[in-house]
Order: C-alpha cells, then structure tokens, then sequence
C-alpha cells in the first residue's frame, strides 16, 4: 500500500505540475535489476537445493543470494552519487524527489530481506539437516520475490514517468 500510495502521488503530482523536470535514469539501475532478478533465481536454486537435500548447495546458493542483494543496495547508493554528481538531489525538482524516496523506501525494506536472508544463512545447517524448521526459508523466499517484483515495478514506473 505505501507503494502504491507513492505511485498515486507521482501520477498526480506530474499531471497537475509545471515544474516537472524529467531525469535521465542512472544507467546503474539496469545492473541493479539484473542483479536482483539473478538473485531471485539463485534464491530458488537454494530452495531447490534445500528439497534435493543437498545442503552444501543450499548454503552457497543462499549465500549468493545474499550476495546479490548486497550489491544491489551498494549500486543503489552508486546510483545516488551519479545523480548528486550531476547536482540532481531529494529536493531538487519533484522528479528526483519521488526518485530518493522510492528508491529510499524500497532500499530500506531490501535491506530487511538481506537480514532475512543471513539469518537464514546462519541457521542453514540446521535446517538442512532437518533440525529447524524450514518456515524461515519459505517465508524469506516470498518476501524476497515480491521485493524483486516490486523493484520490477519501480523500475518501469521510473522508465515511463520520471
């Protein structure tokens, strides 16, 4: 609901605005989102592996997983740097505001599932070998996917009206 929230804002905002100025979307967030799918998919080779027994892959795809997500935030803050560089800031225009706060916003909720994600790491031996319930894995696995769909989203909303 916050996004959606966001995205109603956006839309009212741009249509009802004269000072709406465009920016050209860091190039940083196509890697971003290629980033993130793969960590998807590696996320499920993980779940995968976790049903075939094969704890070790469990462990490494699950590590990468984490991986992934870390370098999607550091390429988020890569992302703030090149828009700083060309002077563009939160409060420089409505545009680049409503770029900060989502990309802000949903960084921030990223960052809850990597923490999801490394206490699952954590806890991988045990529930691999069937001493800990596999809830946790489930669980973070959703979550995760809809951050990636969510991410999807903001990134096509960004394309078409930032």
């Amino acid at each position: 609901m916050f996004f959606a929230a966001f995205t109603s804002a956006l839309v009212v905002r741009k249509g009802m605005s004269l000072d709406w100025v465009s920016i050209a979307i860091p190039r940083v967030l196509w890697l971003n989102t290629f980033l993130l799918i793969s960590s998807s998919v590696t996320l499920e080779f993980s779940r995968r592996s976790l049903a075939a027994g094969a704890a070790a892959g469990f462990f490494r795809w699950l590590s990468a997983t984490v991986g992934l997500g870390l370098g999607f935030l550091g390429g988020q803050l890569v992302a703030w740097r090149e828009l700083a560089s060309r002077g563009v800031y939160l409060a420089t225009n409505p545009s680049s505001s409503f770029f900060y706060v989502l990309t802000a916003a949903h960084g921030v909720h990223l960052l809850g599932g990597v923490i999801a994600l490394t206490y699952v790491v954590f806890r991988a031996g045990r529930i691999a070998s069937g001493r800990a319930r596999r809830t946790p894995v489930d669980v973070t696995a959703i979550y995760w996917h809809f951050m990636d769909a969510l991410w999807i989203y903001i990134f096509l909303l960004f394309m078409s009206w930032l």
